[in-house]
Formats: structure tokens, C-alpha cells, sequence
């Protein structure tokens, strides 16, 4: 985030026509510097799940729960409304610098803009390691509570066996590099993720469960409330999925 404000003032606006700044070949076109507050397209059906994609911490809360001195609701509480809330910041004003540089020539991957206008600088270069690093740590993570929902959804009846395991565990690995390499835009993968299992893991599923579990009228406000959130996942996940589709079909 921080790299993010500081190169705000490196690349000049109007972009460069070349990829190179020290070309100093400028576009003529100043409309392009202007920032909107709102910009309908459809990229933007991409907004909310990307979103939702971003806040998805589900999988890590039992563990992060394990992990505390004395656990409890309150604490557990406290580390969830801390992370989330550094989370939204770094997030924010690395989306607010991001657009102020780029404007609506911003890529998906919004490193990739500035390795395009610096590809020489060594700061970026430290950023993209760094991220680089944080993304072959978070795997694991991620890996482990999906390698135990196969194991538990199709190989259940059979008794524990390493060769499973290990199969299973390679099968995962190999589907992510797949992905990895032949994905053409990291977006379509955020669009997809977030507009299925996100929506369903931060909208859905918590509104089903409190009307399963509260023993309160149907009529309350509370189960009112998580009526409104199951109703608003389904409406945003269809409707972002199918946007996306016909998306992918014009082009």
C-alpha cells in the first residue's frame, strides 16, 4: 500500500504511450486524468465478488481460534474486527493510489500497470517478491481445509491411508499451478471464486444458519435481517456469475 501512494507521483498523467517512462513520450489526451466517483461498465460486474474474495478469511478463523492464549469469543472477536479492519485499509488505499495513478487504464492485477511504466525499479521488484512470498505461504492454508473437505466429501467410507492423502494433495497442487498457468487474467478467477463460494460463505450460509438456529419469530428483525443477507448473496452472486459469463462470451 505503501509503494502504492509513493509511486502515485512517478508516473506522469496522461499515461505515457510507450511502456517506458524514460521514453517521456506523453499522451495528449488530459480527459483521461480526471477520476470518476462512479463508472458503470463490464468490468464492474467483477466489483462485489473480487470484494467479497478479498474479505473470504473463514477457512484460517478455527485455526487463528487454536492459536490464542486463553480463547474466547471476545478475543476471537477482537483479532477478527483487527485483522479485518487492516485488511480494508491496506486495501483501500491501495485501490484509492492505484486509480489516481492509472485512472481507467488500471490492469486487474494493479502491479502489473507499474512493472509496465518501471519495469526496472527495484522497489516494485521488492513488492512483487514480497508478494510473491506471502502467496506461497498463505497455500498451505488454504490447501489444508481444502484437502480435509475432499478427503471428507468422497473418500469418507475408506479407512485412513497415506496414499490417499498424498494423492489428493497432489491433485489440489496440480489444479492450482494449472490454473495458475493457463488462467489468462487473475480476475476471471476472483470474479468466479467471489461470485460462488464467497458470496455464499459471507452472505448465504451465516443467514441460513441464524434462521436454523434462532428460536426466535420469523418475523423479527433479526430474522428479518438474515433473510435480506441470503436473499441479497443469491441476487449478487447470480447476477455477477452471469455478467461474467456473458462477459467471457463477448470476447
Amino acid at each position: 500500500s505503501l509503494q502504492v501512494m509513493i509511486k502515485k507521483w512517478s508516473i506522469p498523467c496522461p499515461l505515457p504511450l510507450s511502456s517506458a517512462i524514460d521514453t517521456l513520450q506523453v499522451s495528449n489526451s488530459t480527459g483521461d486524468c480526471k477520476a470518476k466517483l462512479f463508472h458503470l461498465s463490464k468490468e464492474s460486474a467483477y466489483a462485489i465478488p473480487t470484494m467479497a474474495f478479498s474479505f473470504l478469511c473463514h477457512t484460517s478463523v478455527l485455526p487463528i481460534y487454536c492459536e490464542l492464549q486463553s480463547p474466547s469469543k471476545r478475543r476471537m472477536q477482537n483479532v477478527t474486527v483487527t485483522g479485518i479492519g487492516l485488511s480494508f485499509l491496506i486495501y483501500f488505499m491501495s485501490a484509492l493510489f492505484g486509480y489516481l495513478t492509472f485512472y481507467d487504464k488500471v490492469d486487474s492485477e494493479l502491479l502489473q500497470g507499474y512493472s509496465r511504466y518501471l519495469p526496472h525499479d527495484t522497489i516494485i521488484m521488492t513488492v512483487r517478491a514480497a508478494i510473491l512470498l506471502a502467496v506461497l505461504l498463505t497455500v498451505p492454508l488454504i490447501h489444508f481445509p481444502a484437502r480435509k473437505a475432499v478427503l471428507m466429501v468422497f473418500f469418507s467410507h475408506l479407512p485412513v491411508s497415506w496414499i490417499c492423502h498424498i494423492l489428493v494433495t497432489l491433485t489440489l497442487n496440480a489444479i492450482v499451478v494449472l490454473l495458475a498457468m493457463y488462467v489468462p487474467d487473475i480476475k476471471n478467477v476472483f470474479g468466479v471464486v467471489g461470485s460462488t463460494t464467497s458470496t455464499c460463505l459471507l452472505f448465504v450460509y451465516p443467514g441460513l444458519f441464524y434462521l436454523k438456529l434462532n428460536r426466535e419469530d420469523f418475523i423479527s428483525p433479526q430474522k428479518l435481517g438474515a433473510c435480506a443477507l441470503v436473499i441479497f448473496g443469491i441476487c449478487v452472486g447470480l447476477l455477477s456469475l452471469v455478467l461474467i459469463i456473458f462477459n467471457w462470451i463477448d470476447q
